[in-house]
């Protein structure tokens, strides 16, 4: 661990093993290693909505509804020493809120004062990075996402700020990390979002440097993801240099019955259907190869390793099933089996 490293994993193991309760913030930007602190202070972990049972659309008065008194979760976090989230910058408000006010309800059984701590009197430790993309807001505007931030929140006030501001990635000399070293020379910059495959832009990397660490030049930018289309390009470019066969899996090409009887779903032709690409509904075509890395977007088989987030990479093209090795994670070269799933988008609105 470097000193800052140290420092943190101190202060947080402190109050979880004293149970002195108490709702810290790590911030570091990439490179800082936050996921390495994570592993020093836990064994592992589970997505955040699964544990808990956080609902997919949460409001304002949402809970976690499978922590029942009673039950075998409410147990577990009643013994739980410690609640790691990460990438907190990116999640709703109102998915914090709902943990706090149902860890409050378990924890007040060990002792009333519980009620009227910050998650019950539990240690809990976000991190992320303030400068990373905010919380994804539908149709909401500039002040909907602000509201939606965790500093936005009644628990901001609770928290303290650790900050980790050492970027391994770019210290030279650990074997480990030689792959993200930057060499003396210049360093390429993938600058054309119509074409992200060429490089066409070089910069020096200590310019460069020296405009990333200046507030001023990251006040006046925005951090862009790139669109559908542009991942589609480099996904399809990736793809043509494996030299093995391409098979094609396509989506049911049916039109769901309206629930309101209008027949409005026969006014459109399948063709078109099978054109639409947007968030929540996955395009009518997945091209695979042998070789190929992919990832999960729905989290399948957790004791398995199967979430949403986990990297495989295929080693057999079934025509219902897909055969996978796992690449991350503790199940990393383990082999399983994905077969065709049914996705129903849990946001509606976006189709209506």
């Amino acid at each position: 661990m470097t000193d800052e490293q140290r420092l943190v994993y101190n202060e947080v193991m402190e109050a979880a093993l004293n149970n002195k309760g108490g709702v810290f913030f790590v911030y570091g930007y990439g490179g800082t290693r936050k996921t390495f602190l994570w592993r020093a202070l836990c064994a592992g972990g589970v997505t955040a909505h699964s544990r808990f049972g956080i609902s997919i659309n949460v409001m304002e008065d949402s809970i976690c509804s499978r922590i029942k008194l009673g039950s075998d979760l409410a147990e577990l976090l009643i013994r739980a020493k410690l609640i790691i989230w990460d990438e907190a910058p990116m999640t709703h408000r109102h998915c914090f809120e709902a943990l706090d006010k149902s860890l409050k309800d378990v924890m007040r059984l060990l002792h009333v004062g519980n009620a009227e701590l910050p998650f019950g009197g539990k240690v809990v430790v976000f991190g992320g990075d303030f400068r990373q993309t905010l919380p994804v807001v539908s149709k909401g505007s500039r002040a909907d996402v602000v509201a939606a931030y965790l500093c936005s929140s009644y628990l901001w006030s609770f928290c303290k700020v650790l900050r980790l501001t050492k970027n391994m990635r770019l210290q030279v000399g650990s074997s480990s990390d030689q792959k993200y070293a930057i060499p003396n020379g210049s360093w390429r910059l993938e600058m054309d979002v119509t074409n992200p495959i060429k490089t066409l832009v070089d910069v020096t990397y200590p310019d460069l440097l020296a405009q990333l660490w200046n507030p001023e030049y990251l006040q006046q930018r925005a951090i862009l993801v790139p669109t559908h289309e542009i991942v589609e390009s480099v996904n399809k470019y990736v793809l043509s240099l494996i030299k093995k066969d391409e098979r094609i899996y396509l989506s049911y090409d049916e039109v769901c019955s309206d629930d309101r009887g209008t027949g409005d779903g026969d006014i459109h032709s399948t063709e078109f259907l099978n054109s639409i690409k947007c968030v929540g509904l996955p395009n009518h075509q997945l091209k695979l190869k042998v070789g190929a890395m992919v990832m999960l977007l729905r989290s399948i088989d957790q004791l398995r390793g199967l979430c949403n987030g986990t990297r495989l990479i295929v080693t057999d093209l079934g025509a219902r099933v897909i055969r996978c090795t796992v690449l991350t994670s503790s199940h990393k070269g383990d082999r399983v089996h994905i077969a065709r799933l049914t996705l129903t988008p849990s946001d509606t609105s976006t189709f209506q």
